[in-house]
């Protein structure tokens, strides 16, 4: 087994700051400039390629299998298509349906994945509300408005706190099965086949740096949040009130933006090796000038995701909710402070159900944009015939064949 992750390939282009060389057989992109050769990818005789199609694929006639690359996309034969999309710019429509065949032609590796991680996010958050979150205090029936906004803070405080561990462990299970999907994904988009065993073989040195991009995130969101808030919070009064949802607004609106410009950080991580850094401004670099599109596929798959997670949890809170009235009597009229065993069986079933659905398409658009973004741009779809060994793609000299 090839230890290069996925399919990130010697023709990728480098990271920003890097000077590229220029590499035999390299094609011009759409606009005639020459590829760029990132120094820290895998040198070209780690690739294979394979004679003839991949395993269990007969090349049909006059589909364009064993036509010159198509790269200029005009009266050129239909595109290669090895995996699950064709190599060429995507459609929205062909991003969601590589996603959904993904997950329908790996079925074994990705609800191994999503099942697993669901599982084990589940039992620590029922685990957490059960006897890590603490009572909140008694409230006096006759609280004045102020305790009343205390009290409430205070729980939530208290349940945060309590609920931390099953948190955490939700998100670094969340985190190894972006992991490995983002390995199963881009053999998906090669057709080449892929176990359990080798996607984590292959998504295993990446791990922590995948952990810490995961972290940064969240504390940049936070850090512009801050900056936007402490103005009118440090002023106070009618004044800082107005500069704090002034000051709020405009936080959120650059850290959406930023957000969306770094959205393709972590395939860039597993794919190509970057660190974490080089992975944002990778990212940075893929998303310019198409941020619009980026952010109205991923809201578009956001609401399909919501859709889906309402049709699915929604029967399985209102079963729960029926076999488990005095534990929801319990936390409403707040003698308890989580409901009883049933409901949280039940709605832990419908979870981990619709995570073993939504998981994969979520992990599948991020990675089939990144995909996308390098075909548009840097003649990927060259890279990827090569790689999977379809006549017509040429080979880069020097290939060895390796074990698939």
């Amino acid at each position: 087994m090839n230890d290069t992750p996925g399919w990130s390939s010697p023709g990728s282009a480098p990271s920003d700051g890097q000077d590229g060389s220029g590499a035999p057989g390299a094609s011009s992109d759409a606009n005639g400039a020459a590829p760029q050769w990132s120094k820290d990818q895998p040198p070209a005789q780690r690739w294979s390629t394979p004679a003839g199609p991949p395993p269990g694929r007969v090349p049909p006639q006059g589909d364009g299998w064993g036509a010159p690359p198509p790269h200029g996309y005009g009266d050129r034969p239909p595109a290669a298509k090895p995996g699950v999309i064709p190599l060429r710019p995507l459609g929205v429509g062909e991003i969601l349906d590589g996603a959904v065949k993904t997950l329908r032609t790996y079925w074994r590796p990705v609800l191994a994945v999503t099942v697993t991680v669901a599982v084990i996010s589940e039992l620590a958050n029922i685990l957490a509300q059960r006897y890590l979150v603490p009572a909140p205090p008694a409230l006096s029936p006759d609280a004045t408005p102020a305790e009343v906004l205390d009290h409430s803070l205070e729980a939530a405080r208290t349940s945060v706190i309590g609920a931390a561990p099953g948190l955490l462990v939700a998100l670094m299970a969340s985190l190894v099965s972006a992991a490995l999907l983002t390995v199963v994904v881009s053999r998906a988009v090669l057709g080449r086949p892929v176990s359990i065993g080798s996607a984590w073989q292959e998504a295993r040195p990446r791990l922590l740096q995948l952990i810490g991009l995961s972290l940064l995130l969240p504390a940049i969101s936070l850090a512009i949040m801050t900056v936007g808030v402490l103005p009118g919070l440090l002023i106070g009064g009618d004044p800082g009130t107005a500069l704090v949802t002034l000051g709020g607004l405009a936080a959120a609106v650059v850290t959406l933006w930023l957000m969306i410009g770094f959205s393709l950080s972590s395939p860039a991580l597993m794919l190509e090796r970057q660190g974490v850094f080089a992975a944002l401004k990778r990212s940075a670099k893929l998303v310019r000038g198409a941020w619009w599109r980026i952010f109205g596929i991923t809201l578009l798959t956001q609401l399909l995701i919501f859709v889906v997670t309402m049709i699915v949890l929604v029967p399985f809170t209102v079963a729960g909710m029926a076999m488990d009235g005095e534990g929801i009597s319990g936390v409403v009229s707040g003698t308890a402070t989580a409901p009883g065993w049933p409901f949280l069986i039940v709605t832990g079933i419908g979870a981990v159900l619709t995570s073993a659905v939504t998981y994969p398409i979520s992990a599948g658009v991020t990675v089939l944009l990144y995909v996308d973004q390098r075909i548009r741009r840097e003649a990927l779809d060259l890279e990827l015939g090569r790689a999977a060994g379809l006549p017509g793609y040429g080979a880069a000299p020097g290939d060895e064949a390796v074990g698939g």
